[in-house]
């Protein structure tokens, strides 16, 4: 069975943007999807059962597929959450500084962090910068870390995952978001980082 072109035909339906299959060996045990909230999940689990069956005779048990409904970015809009206004890097010989700034509630917030222009080190540089504008929102407490970020693909579509650390009193909070790679991976940084904290805002400022 090629699990690749399963996975690529399962992208092509409505509201899914990236699918990966985990297989032993030609049995489906997971499979692990990114979707548009335009549909409900068991919707989405009905259409790739369907399509599965369908199209290459293979039956898959709902309780193996997972569902990961990412909310519509409106970079640019204001809303309960902040927002993207201008992703900046600055090269300077052998370090880099990057300065994000976000919209929220009128305002905006600026953060900046520097580093090694070092490629490996770009998408970290760029998250920090991203925690720093998002501190200033907070009004500076509760500090928060950037515990990793990177780049992975999801089926045949490229994601940053990041990963962020708070406290919530005397316990480590960890918090997970993505975004897919829509041209420039700074920019799917700092979606990533918005993605973890956004719903977490409204706590973090008590």
């Amino acid at each position: 069975m090629n699990f690749r072109e399963l996975e690529e035909t399962l992208c092509r339906l409505p509201a899914i943007d990236a699918v990966r299959i985990v297989n032993d060996r030609d049995r489906i045990s997971e499979v692990h999807v990114l979707a548009s909230p335009a549909k409900p999940a068991k919707q989405v689990v009905r259409d790739i059962q369907s399509l599965a069956m369908a199209r290459f005779g293979i039956g898959i048990d709902r309780r193996a597929i997972s569902v990961v409904q990412l909310s519509e970015e409106n970079r640019g809009t204001e809303g309960d959450r902040p927002v993207i206004t201008s992703i900046q890097e600055h090269p300077e010989g052998v370090s880099t500084s990057v300065k994000v700034t976000l919209t929220w509630n009128g305002e905006q917030y600026v953060g900046q962090s520097t580093g090694p222009a070092a490629s490996s080190a770009r998408l970290r540089i760029i998250g920090e910068a991203t925690l720093r504008a998002l501190e200033e929102v907070l009004g500076g407490t509760p500090p928060l870390a950037l515990d990793s970020v990177a780049a992975t693909n999801v089926g045949i579509r490229p994601v940053i995952v990041a990963q962020v650390v708070s406290m919530r009193g005397t316990e480590e909070d960890v918090a997970v978001g993505s975004a897919l790679v829509r041209g420039d991976e700074a920019e799917a940084v700092v979606r990533a980082v918005l993605d973890a904290l956004n719903r977490r805002i409204p706590a973090l400022m008590r």
